[in-house]
């Protein structure tokens, strides 16, 4: 009688598990039965350059030299470029030419933060110039600043 019972008890689980692929059973939503794929979404570049400059103009280190000190700030800046660079990517009306410079731009913010950490500037009575050679702020903010001027230069509309 073990066996009887374990058979039915098996049969019905076969069969549950058959109607629910039968039926088709999907969170999808589609009704043509194409599986929808979400692209996600990119704001336009009069945005993403609004958005940017935003954080340009608000993001900063003040007098704060320290290394480590302006991390979250450069970050902030980097993340608003990346998602312009994706904006630029997106637009079809001029060609990926004209984004060049702004490119090369994001390229070096890219250096920059590739560090992985704020270097921190120049320390009081220390020549700024030879700082750079050490610190990578200048290639974060100092290209942001260089694309916030190459943006209000070159608008797209």
């Amino acid at each position: 009688m073990g066996r009887h019972v374990w058979g039915k008890s098996a049969g019905a689980v076969l069969l549950a598990v058959g109607i629910v692929a039968a039926s088709g059973c999907s969170s999808s939503g589609d009704e043509d039965g194409k599986a929808s794929v979400q692209k996600p979404k990119t704001v336009s570049v009069q945005a993403a350059t609004k958005k940017f400059q935003n954080a340009v103009d608000t993001e900063g280190c003040g007098d704060r030299m320290e290394p480590g000190s302006c991390w979250e700030e450069m970050q902030t800046v980097t993340k608003s470029a990346r998602d312009l660079r994706n904006a630029m990517n997106a637009d079809k009306s001029v060609g990926a030419d004209f984004w060049t410079e702004a490119y090369t731009l994001i390229d070096e913010m890219e250096e920059g933060i590739a560090v992985g950490k704020d270097l921190g500037g120049a320390s009081e009575g220390e020549n700024v110039d030879l700082v750079a050679d050490r610190s990578n702020r200048d290639e974060v903010f100092g290209s942001a600043h260089d694309l916030y001027d190459w943006l209000d230069e070159h608008p797209v509309e």
